[in-house]
């Protein structure tokens, strides 16, 4: 049940992609109508929000059956008594599912309307407020307090301060404006802060804002499930390549119960900001973050003015996760995909030259969990059909946990390879709608199995650098 017209993308793009689906190999496996209905599968789940909220608990301070009592008398709190569950996931000792409610095809529309930009409609669906920056245009005689219409602007055509906008948008769900139109858009007005209060949002999930900041992380599931696959171990040094905004890295420390070093570097100075106050908000102290570009990490010769930090001699690392810069095209919801195809295939070059320098830096016995949030074959197989052509050190690893599907087709890898990586396909799931009398009727390991579908797009591969004889 589609509520949103498919992704759209920039014509050469849908070119491209098209290729890549309909692939030789793709094609001969799985016939030509199956690959096709397939990938119109993908592009419709792309444009609508997983069907679950995962969310990480920081075990160093808290137990999970403890979060998720809070949890319970939270979602009760926000959601006026509906009773949503929070479901532990029997694989991922860390995480706890909220299923999502929605769409909500039922809801009024009000003639007062607020167009807010395509990132903060995408952050809406997932169960935020509208943030004053986000909002784009208001109706003419907006007041606070008023029951306005939320809508996303998704081609990014309205103009900031528009009095009413007659593009595409879409219905995002009913609030209640914190501020007039006046003061948002006043030259002196605030610049942040909460401009509406969703209290009917087409999606139902909990908002965030605020609630046990020191006992949880909101991230994708698959983004959980890396860390647990590098399976870091107390006293070892990591090494977190590309780790804004520190997602990954808190779980690494946190999995090796902070005893260890994790490095974790990005080359941009605001993110590695937010790192460190990521690691300071869990209190994590085996975490240092550096400002560094991941490509020249690496040093020849020992430096004397060394504080820990980048550049690494050869062979410094136990473990290293590269979670690569990546075209992002498993991002859920998406409804209009802007970047260009030259911007698409300027990932693959980028990636290679990062992975080199994590093959040079791991010790032998070492093991690269190399990842992306998208689906091209030319970010995730082709990458490791290059990785294992390039480095013979490198020898695939079987992955624990495995809830996701095998690698795709099309990259000439085996099937015994393609089984070893994991795809997480958002159109292995039916997209279905999730209401209370549904989610009742439903049974708890049915909805565990939906959650480990239902997620946004996401590729791991692990290797082992083998010691050299």
């Amino acid at each position: 049940m589609t509520f949103f017209p498919k992704i759209s993308f920039q014509f050469e793009v849908e070119e491209y992609l098209t290729k890549v689906f309909r692939n030789k190999e793709l094609i001969t496996a799985l016939g030509a109508q199956e690959a096709e209905s397939k990938y119109q599968s993908l592009l419709s789940h792309l444009s609508h929000p997983p069907g679950f909220t995962t969310v990480r608990v920081n075990t160093r301070l808290a137990s999970v059956k403890h979060v998720k009592k809070l949890l319970l008398e939270e979602i009760q709190k926000q959601f006026k008594g509906l009773c949503v569950p929070v479901l532990e996931h029997p694989k991922l000792q860390d995480v706890l599912l909220i299923p999502v409610i929605g769409p909500r095809g039922d809801l009024k529309k009000h003639a007062s309307e607020v167009i807010v930009g395509a990132h903060c409609g995408y952050a809406v669906l997932r169960g935020a407020h509208v943030y004053v920056p986000g909002i784009v245009s208001a109706s003419k005689f907006m007041k606070a307090g008023d029951l306005v219409s939320v809508y996303s602007d998704i081609e990014g055509k309205c103009r900031r301060g528009a009095k009413e906008f007659e593009g595409v948008k879409v219905f995002l769900g009913n609030g209640i404006s914190e501020l007039s139109r006046s003061e948002i858009f006043s030259s002196s007005g605030p610049l942040n802060g909460m401009g509406v209060r969703m209290v009917e949002p087409v999606y139902l999930s909990p908002s965030f804002d605020d609630v046990l900041p020191s006992h949880l992380f909101l991230q994708n599931l698959p983004s959980v499930v890396v860390s647990h696959i590098l399976n870091p171990q107390p006293g070892e040094r990591i090494l977190d390549m590309c780790a804004a905004p520190g997602g990954k890295t808190t779980h690494l420390a946190t999995l090796m119960h902070d005893q260890g070093e994790v490095i974790a570097m990005d080359k941009i100075a605001s993110k590695v900001k937010k790192i460190k106050q990521n690691a300071e908000l869990l209190q994590l102290n085996c975490i240092k973050s550096f400002c560094y570009d991941g490509t020249k990490a690496l040093s020849v010769e020992k430096r004397e003015d060394e504080q820990g930090g980048p550049p690494f001699l050869p062979e410094s690392f136990d473990r290293i996760l590269l979670d690569a810069p990546c075209s992002g095209m498993g991002q859920r919801p998406n409804m209009a995909y802007s970047s260009t195809l030259k911007e698409v295939t300027s990932y693959q070059p980028l990636q290679r030259k990062l992975f080199t320098v994590a093959v040079k830096l791991l010790k032998p016995g070492g093991v690269i969990v190399y990842s992306t949030c998208t689906i091209t074959l030319s970010e995730n197989e082709e990458q490791v059909a290059w990785a294992l052509k390039t480095f013979p050190c490198l020898q695939l690893q079987p992955q624990e946990p495995h809830i996701g599907g095998e690698g795709m087709r099309g990259a000439g890898l085996s099937l015994d390879q393609l089984k070893l990586l994991q795809r997480f396909d958002p159109s292995a799931a039916t997209l279905q709608g999730m209401d209370m009398n549904s989610l009742q009727d439903s049974r708890e390991d049915d909805l565990i199995s939906l959650a480990n579908k239902d997620c946004i797009g996401f590729f791991i591969a692990k290797f082992i650098k083998l010691k050299s004889k």
